[in-house]
């Protein structure tokens, strides 16, 4: 009775806890990414395995993602000249065919990149405004990527989503900084917009193909707390200062990069 008792408590705090990460995960996703090296980490922690884990947060942050959406639902803007329409649809492609490479391919290989990715990200949103302004003044012409060379960056960026799904935010708006000079916290909702299509893509073949379901109470309480951080994010980034914004994100860039190369 007793063993049955502590195991009934344990399970009530691991709950808790992973509640509390699904929080943490889907307000870091609304405010400027990074949400997957919270959610992951605490499943993993709580005992499932780490395939599994990487199913759970994805199909976890999902709603959260959408809840941000919701909030930020009137101020999406363009993406450069590129169609919003054109780019989600691309962004539920990669993710397609991202989550689809999981069934088949390791994942250590793609684990292995996942650092250096996150490095590059870190850079570039640091320094990407300022490389392309010196590139322009050089050059004596603005640089600016292509609708085309937006939607073909965007495809791989989604199919890295649907695989690893890991900052997957960050390196978008790397991408969007450095090519088309866009303001961090102006892009912010419909980076989420994004973001939210590739998670939704994938989760629905996580939904499918894996054995997620198989730990409703974990997912339920990730879904809870991600849906609440991500209305929580959004208010709150939405009442950031452009700097401020541009600081938390670089911040959150660093802190997972560094984390991530002293796990590998």
């Amino acid at each position: 009775m007793e063993s049955l008792i502590r195991g009934d408590a344990r399970r009530v705090s691991e709950s808790f806890l992973i509640l509390l990460a699904g929080v943490a995960a889907g307000a870091l996703n609304a405010i400027g990414g990074g949400g997957t090296f919270v959610a992951l980490p605490a499943l993993v922690a709580a005992g499932m395995p780490p395939v599994m884990a990487n199913a759970v947060s994805r199909i976890a942050l999902a709603p959260g993602a959408v809840a941000s959406v919701w909030v930020y639902r009137r101020e999406l803007t363009p993406v450069g000249a590129t169609s919003t329409k054109a780019l989600t649809a691309v962004s539920v492609i990669g993710s397609g065919v991202g989550a689809g490479l999981v069934l088949v391919l390791p994942g250590a290989s793609f684990d292995a990149a996942s650092p250096w990715l996150l490095a590059f990200a870190t850079a570039t949103l640091a320094f990407g405004r300022h490389v392309s302004r010196a590139l322009s003044s050089a050059l004596g012409r603005s640089i600016r990527m292509s609708s085309r060379a937006v939607l073909l960056a965007q495809f791989f960026l989604a199919v890295y989503g649907g695989y690893f799904g890991g900052a997957v935010g960050i390196l978008t708006v790397a991408l969007w900084s450095i090519g088309l000079a866009l303001d961090t916290a102006a892009s912010n909702p419909m980076r989420v917009t994004q973001l939210a299509a590739i998670f939704l893509t994938s989760s629905v073949l996580f939904l499918i193909a894996s054995d997620a379901l198989s730990a409703p109470l974990a997912l339920a309480a990730m879904v809870v707390g991600a849906v609440a951080g991500g209305f929580a994010g959004a208010y709150l980034a939405r009442r950031f200062p452009a700097w401020l914004l541009r600081g938390v994100l670089l911040a959150t860039a660093v802190t997972t990069t560094v984390l991530y190369f002293l796990r590998g």
